[in-house]
């Protein structure tokens, strides 16, 4: 541990520079120009009704959601992403404390700027996500952990547990934390703690997360089998039957763009140093995991996010001060070109497809819809997919009409299926949004995919009978 002289001072200027940074990308956020994504759409829709979990995620991003349009007045892209910014602000304020109690405060202010720079917080300020709220209370956990270390005190043993439940709230992988006490427990022996501290902090943990596992008892452990889904190879005959290097190398290959490349290779650089067995117990077994995962069946890049909480502060001490300046370089450049893109969305790189198609055009395409809806009478819209529903529920929400699901033949493959299937009893006409109508469905009116989301569908609105809807497969 550094002396009280080296690891004070970092706060003033780690303050300034994170509140200046996280002011300019609420400026930024107040001129983007990008729709909503569906899941941002999904959470927002969460946040209108409070449970204690949702179909796919926990439920504190959907609190989190709702409380702040609420508290705003409003239900703006901008306040539903509002909040995205300030979390990673206070997180690396929270992995420079950190740092600070580690190593010195000049590092303590590198990892501050280091962090608020990396790529996947210069997304995740663009959007809200679920990472993004886990992301402030992993990194307490982290911080009351090395403090246990120091001092063997029960009070920080609860917190971590306290703090590790929450993160639970936002994204189950916050139990990498817990997996991480324990290897860090067996990489050296100065970092074990008590079974009394043990306990405290899994009595923390447990307390905070009961809510959410006694919802998913009471709705067919809906969120959890979810993950299931998601993990995918757990559910397949044969463990190696999705087997695929290429998926392995490919993820690999995307870490050098969720937490920039100069950063990657300071993070290695610090596993092999002979000091990082207090955070590489945090680093390695997620990145070995989510790494398994991309081999057996796939992984999604930000799928080992909470391995770079931790991996900053390492991989910001390891680095010289030229190379930290590099990094912080290529990081912040990455960051301004992302939200580059949001202001100019329309920009291609063939001259037609803009390279951000996916955020764009599904307000567009709702409002088409909600045309159809009303000029018909203001009948119910029904939809198969889980994207149009999503932006249909947000962007119709005073739309005065009703949207609606195809009922699922078995489980319910997402919220819409499992809270919003066509009612049983439904009568008259309903507009149908899809590509593949149904043979009892006449000519169906065009709609507009040029530019967006879902610019290589050819969609359009049929208006059925409501009994048609059982020949939908």
């Amino acid at each position: 541990m550094t002396s009280p002289s080296e690891n004070t001072g970092w706060l003033r200027p780690a303050l300034i520079l994170v509140a200046v940074v996280t002011g300019l990308r609420w400026l930024l956020l107040a001129f983007d120009q990008t729709d909503l994504f569906v899941d941002e759409t999904q959470y927002w829709l969460w946040g209108q009704e409070f449970a204690f979990g949702y179909y796919s995620k926990p439920p504190l991003i959907a609190w989190l959601i709702g409380a702040v349009t609420w508290a705003a007045g409003s239900d703006a892209p901008f306040w539903v992403r509002m909040p995205g910014a300030a979390l990673h602000g206070a997180t690396a304020l929270i992995l420079a404390a950190l740092a600070a109690r580690m190593y010195s405060a000049r590092v303590a202010v590198w990892v501050a700027a280091s962090y608020v720079s990396l790529p996947m917080v210069g997304l995740g300020s663009l959007l809200i996500s679920t990472d993004t709220v886990l992301a402030p209370f992993f990194a307490a956990a982290l911080y009351f952990h090395r403090r246990l270390i120091e001092t063997q005190a029960a009070r920080f043993a609860l917190l971590a547990g306290v703090a590790v439940g929450i993160g639970a709230l936002a994204k189950y992988a916050a139990v990498y934390f817990l997996l991480g006490v324990a290897i860090s427990s067996l990489i050296r022996r100065d970092l074990r703690i008590s079974a009394r501290n043990a306990a405290l902090m899994g009595l923390g943990f447990v307390a905070v997360i009961a809510p959410n596992l006694i919802w998913n008892l009471s709705n067919q452990m809906s969120t959890l089998a979810h993950t299931a889904d998601n993990i995918g190879w757990v559910r397949q005959d044969h463990l190696l039957g999705g087997l695929n290097p290429v998926h392995l190398v490919s993820f690999l290959a995307a870490q050098a763009g969720v937490f920039g490349p100069v950063l990657l290779i300071g993070l290695l650089a610090g596993l092999r140093k002979p000091g990082a067995g207090h955070l590489a117990g945090f680093v390695l077994p997620v990145l070995v995991i989510v790494s398994l995962q991309a081999l057996l069946k796939d992984a999604y890049a930000n799928w080992a996010a909470t391995a770079y909480f931790a991996g900053t502060v390492m991989a910001v001490a390891a680095l010289p001060l030229l190379w930290r300046k590099i990094s912080l370089a290529i990081n912040a450049a990455l960051c301004v070109l992302l939200s580059v893109l949001t202001l100019l969305p329309g920009l291609s790189l063939d001259g037609e497809i803009p390279l951000i198609h996916r955020y764009l055009g599904r307000a567009a395409f709702s409002e088409q819809v909600i045309a159809q809806a009303k000029a018909a009478g203001g009948v119910p819209v029904v939809a198969e997919r889980r994207d149009i529903l999503a932006d249909l529920f947000y962007t119709g929400r005073d739309a005065g009409l009703a949207f609606y699901a195809i009922p699922p033949k078995g489980r319910a493959l997402n919220h819409y299926q499992q809270r919003y299937p066509v009612p049983a009893g439904l009568t008259g006409q309903v507009l149908l949004v899809t590509e593949t109508p149904p043979a009892c469905a006449g000519q169906g009116a065009p709609l507009d995919t040029k530019g967006g989301a879902y610019l290589r569908h050819a969609y359009a609105g049929y208006l059925i009978s409501a009994e048609c809807l059982h020949d939908v497969e």
